[in-house]
């Protein structure tokens, strides 16, 4: 087997990234990047896919890794599992848009959850997390998988793997052996964004870092994966992605590169983060329109990928499912001219159903701009023109807008989002002692603490 395949220098740049190899901005942006996953999970107690994934881990009693919100212990992969959905039920965690899109928060549950049962530190948990953003997030930038029809979350079968594999401690070998496995037994179709969204869309990739972890497991215990995973006949380049170059040597670390999750992007709305800016632009026209029912008709201008994505099918435009509402163009426009706000609130079946929203959206089109396609991945632009029944037009484009590269969030808005999301369900001493923690992550030899203070107490305002 030639020791020069892809999986193999991916294996040693996860193998050799040292927590001293990691600048402070960056441990400090991994630490933000926790508060705000915390965040989303908080958001996510009680939600019926939530439910479900704590229903079969409780099926399986283990002393090594917690559910959050419960007082139960699981295996890492099943914790990894229902901690996950939490995380990306919202649709509220971090992103990051390359040639392909995807969210790098996603292993941070499945890192956690390892590092948890293995005794790993806070800053052996650290140098996990960004193996797996650098992964992930460098091979979202290398090829497009969607236009295919396969996922996004095929990208953190490899990152996680190597993240996984990290934190138990493998070797080069092995660690490549883990990637094989993930990759190549795990492949996930597009359809699972496509037509009317299932629960399964914000289960997809806590599933894929659940197999993740098996991967690294088995790799431990000597099984070894299809190879060269991504070079061979029958390999991820000729079956799935196309071929694409990977320069790994230029991954961050103290010699070369610069860290990619610095590069990620965060959201103030719990919904689709490429039709963020649409939601800006809405609400910078509610301001200047009187009445929304002098309203005649919509035009929205984007990018070839939300016409493609966001826009595509008849279930977009006549949502029935809080999955497919958060993942639509023409719904988000409605719901923000009428509410001026996306909340937590706006996916509600009330909401969906609601008869003046689905008025806005019989009266709006998507079309493409080649000019806002130009922009895209590097801004994720989006242009709203109204006209009102008088034959006046009001236009309002946005480029970025907060959780932006160019305008990023605060320590103080992730603070704030957090306790958005915690006030429901745990009281301000938890609060505090959650944001503590976190601000201490490097300290950390123990995660108790940490699921201690986020267990919703009755005490806990409602």
């Amino acid at each position: 087997m030639s020791s020069d395949t892809l999986a193999r220098r991916i294996a040693r740049y996860a193998c050799n990234l040292s927590i001293n190899d990691i600048p402070e901005p960056v441990i400090a942006c991994v630490r933000r990047r926790f508060v705000d996953s915390l965040a989303c999970i908080l958001g996510a107690y009680g939600a019926a896919p939530v439910k479900s994934a704590i229903a079969l881990a409780r099926a399986t009693p283990l002393p090594a890794s917690t559910v959050f919100g419960t007082r139960l212990r699981t295996t890492p992969e099943l914790a990894a599992f229902a901690n996950g959905v939490m995380l990306r039920f919202l649709d509220y965690n971090d992103g990051y848009m390359g040639l392909e899109p995807g969210h790098p928060s996603d292993n941070i549950t499945a890192c956690l959850a390892l590092a948890e049962a293995e005794g790993a530190t806070g800053c052996e948990l650290i140098t996990a997390i960004v193996v797996a953003y650098e992964i992930q997030m460098r091979l979202q930038d290398a090829a497009s998988l969607n236009k295919r029809g396969w996922d996004h979350v095929n990208y953190i079968n490899v990152a996680m793997a190597a993240a996984a594999s990290r934190l138990l401690k493998l070797d080069e070998t092995s660690t490549e052996q883990a990637i094989n496995i993930a990759l190549s037994s795990h492949l996930t179709l597009r359809q699972v964004r496509s037509g009317t969204l299932s629960d399964w869309k914000g289960c997809s990739a806590a599933n894929a870092a659940r197999n993740a972890i098996f991967s690294a497991n088995l790799a431990q215990h000597g099984m070894t994966g299809p190879a060269p995973v991504f070079e061979g006949e029958m390999g991820f380049f000729k079956q799935v992605s196309g071929a694409f170059e990977l320069d790994v040597e230029s991954f961050g670390n103290r010699g070369n590169g610069t860290f990619a999750i610095l590069r990620s992007l965060t959201k103030t709305f719990p919904t689709n983060g490429e039709l963020h800016t649409a939601v800006w632009a809405a609400l910078d026209l509610r301001a200047q329109i009187a009445d929304l029912d002098a309203i005649a008709s919509i035009d929205i201008e984007t990018s070839e990928f939300n016409c493609r994505v966001l826009a595509d099918t008849p279930e977009k435009w006549r949502p029935s499912t809080r999955e497919t509402a958060d993942h639509s163009l023409p719904y988000n426009v409605a719901r923000a001219l009428l509410d001026g706000d996306i909340t937590l609130d706006s996916y509600s079946p009330e909401k969906i159903a609601d008869p003046l929203a689905i008025a806005l959206m019989s009266n709006t089109q998507v079309s493409e701009d080649p000019e806002l396609t130009g922009l895209f991945p590097r801004h994720l632009a989006n242009r709203v023109r109204v006209t009102l029944k008088t034959g006046e037009e009001v236009v309002s484009e946005m480029i970025g807008g907060p959780g932006s590269l160019e305008t990023p969030m605060s320590d103080a808005d992730f603070e704030r989002k957090f306790r958005r999301m915690a006030t429901p369900h745990i009281d301000q001493a938890a609060q505090q002692r959650v944001l503590h923690f976190v601000a201490d992550l490097q300290q950390q030899t123990d995660y108790q603490a940490l699921f201690d203070a986020m267990f919703p107490e009755l005490s806990a305002p409602h």
